[in-house]
């Protein structure tokens, strides 16, 4: 329809563009610095504001130009962060053609010579009709360094009636030297509550029937954005013609039906293949994307994971009542093992069917997968089992066919790492000072510590596995290199000690008399280690279970638990079992 026969249509996301800072939503903060900078007449030279897409950035900028530059209804107002919307300088802001408020796009004009013509060359002129000339840089980001570094001058001592606003969804690439002369305001993600709220208050003025289902759908899609979310509003209306429900927007958004996605989350869990795989046909027939469901699966297993560590977290408007209850079931039934575990094969699964040439057969050898090892124990698990009196071999699962072999995936039994011996009580610290810094290196490990702790990795490797010790005492030693020991061992393990300790030392090559190396008798201890362990009742059956397991690491039982100790993070409870399932 033209203009000179009827109105216009105008998308909802530009109708309802705030035009004040009372419009904008989710944006308490920046607003109120803003108004108090104003009201106290401390006007910054340049902003830059940063987010996500579609939190108002540029909408933003452009009602600060107003407020600098709106005179009020009656011509005599001054700067304001409540512009009248109706003087000149608001109405042409408003509708973008004022000459003294320069919009640019920085992805278009990313070179020096665009930031000279456009800016540069011209700041020195003053303001035709308003108050200030603003310059708005929509993609700060976007301009080349030598660009960037064209703008400093001018950014740095603007003249008095010159202002910038610059616009960025990526800050990082925004040179420190441009952010240190800017004001800056992170606008935030929008938070569910209010997003709905701000689409129900559009809907309502446009007359238009949508569900509160609806309604989060496009929350929920929309992640923070209000600009995404009013566009979707806008096309679920027209894609509902009436009123529009759950399952239309759904249909929009190419989305599956979560409630079945939860019940294909359950059958995954439960190890049941058939009916897993028959669920996932069933939604493909009903015109589910399948590289849509493994990304709700992976949603889901993100979102119980987070509601077992914080079950506050399941109060999100976003999500219906009876999916929260489900999800807070799961929660308390799951463990957090098998979630995490999930987690990482949902990760590669989706990287895998976005690469296969046939989606629907890799998310059905994913699901398979998934299923599978949804019945295999945990190493805890397998132990624990096999401790309380273990069968030759591995039970099956029901109606899969003999385990798989695991390779090093279930290895055996570990204790604590048998490595070389300690130093004998000498710190590894640096030395405060010359005078006490031998006395900090009495045995020879005790410098191969320092080494460690100074974390120069290609000499640890040579001293490991090319010095063969002859002599040592504090200060010096002395040592047959092994044939294919670099020629400036002695020199370069010289250096670094007299520079960590501060005190020189004299080390020495001689032809014979030395001992194993680091590497020789580590090894030795491994071998007569690992002989002992496959003499364990526990991990001959485990051998027996899984013949292609390996031992990966040998630990002593105390430190083992000393290591636990130190690295557990709090347990949630549980106290779900897999084999209790079957």
């Amino acid at each position: 329809m033209s203009e000179t026969t009827g109105t216009r249509y105008q998308v909802l996301a530009r109708k309802y563009r705030p035009e004040t800072f009372a419009d904008l939503v989710g944006q308490e903060a920046m607003v109120r610095t803003l108004k108090n900078a104003f009201a106290a007449d401390r006007i910054a030279q340049a902003f830059i504001m940063t987010g996500i897409r579609g939190t108002g950035k540029t909408t933003t900028a452009r009602i600060i130009a107003k407020g600098m530059n709106c005179v009020g209804e009656d011509g005599t107002g001054g700067p304001t962060t409540d512009p009248c919307g109706k003087c000149e300088h608001c109405v042409a802001i408003m509708e973008g053609r004022h000459v003294d408020v320069i919009e640019m796009d920085a992805a278009s004009n990313t070179g020096v010579q665009n930031i000279r013509d456009a800016i540069i060359d011209s700041v020195a002129y003053r303001a035709a009709s308003a108050r200030y000339r603003v310059f708005i840089i929509d993609e700060v980001h976007m301009l080349s360094t030598s660009a960037f570094n064209a703008l400093l001058k001018t950014l740095e001592e603007p003249p008095a009636h010159v202002k910038f606003i610059f616009a960025t969804t990526e800050i990082r690439k925004v040179p420190v030297t441009v952010l240190s002369r800017c004001q800056r305001f992170d606008l935030r993600r929008i938070e569910p509550e209010v997003m709905i709220a701000l689409l129900r208050k559009i809907a309502t003025a446009e007359k238009a029937e949508i569900t509160d289902d609806a309604l989060a759908l496009i929350t929920r899609a929309a992640e923070g954005s209000a600009r995404d979310a009013t566009s979707l509003l806008d096309q679920a209306i027209s894609h509902g013609a009436g009123e529009t429900t759950a399952d239309e927007v759904r249909a929009m958004l190419g989305l599956a039906d979560r409630g079945r996605v939860m019940d294909l989350f359950d059958l995954i869990l439960r190890g049941d293949a058939a009916g897993a795989l028959n669920e996932l046909g069933a939604q493909y027939s009903d015109g589910a994307d399948p590289m849509a469901v493994l990304r709700d699966l992976a949603e889901i297993t993100h979102w119980v994971s987070v509601i077992k560590i914080t079950p506050e977290a399941a109060d999100d408007p976003t999500v219906p009542p009876d999916e929260r209850a489900r999800g807070l079931g799961m929660a308390e039934a799951l463990p957090m093992r098998v979630l995490t575990r999930l987690w990482q094969m949902l990760l590669k699964s989706l990287e895998e069917v976005a690469a296969a040439p046939n989606a629907m057969m890799a998310a059905e050898m994913a699901v398979i997968r998934m299923t599978h090892v949804a019945e295999l124990p945990d190493p805890e698990q397998l132990l624990r089992r096999l401790s309380n009196g273990p069968g030759p071999t591995a039970p099956a699962p029901q109606g899969r066919g003999p385990a798989p072999s695991t390779g090093a995936t279930h290895s055996a039994p570990r204790a604590t790492s048998i490595s070389s011996p300690g130093p004998g009580g000498a710190a590894t610290a640096l030395a405060t000072a010359p005078e006490v810094a031998l006395a900090r290196y009495a045995t020879f490990p005790a410098v191969v510590e320092l080494i460690r702790s100074n974390r120069d990795v290609k000499l640890l490797i040579e001293v490991e596995n090319h010095l063969r010790l002859v002599r040592y005492a504090p200060g010096r030693i002395e040592f047959q290199p092994t044939e294919e020991a670099p020629s400036d061992l002695a020199q370069t393990l010289g250096q670094r000690l007299q520079s960590w300790t501060g005190v020189r030392w004299g080390v020495s090559v001689v032809a014979e008399g030395g001992g194993p190396t680091i590497a020789e008798e580590r090894d030795a201890d491994r071998i007569t280690a690992e002989a002992a362990a496959m003499e364990n009742p526990i991990v001959k059956a485990v051998f027996a279970a899984f013949p292609n397991a390996k031992i990966i690491d040998i630990r002593t039982p105390e430190e083992t638990e000393a290591q636990a100790e130190a690295d557990a993070l709090p347990e949630v409870e549980d106290e779900w079992d897999p084999f209790e399932d079957n």
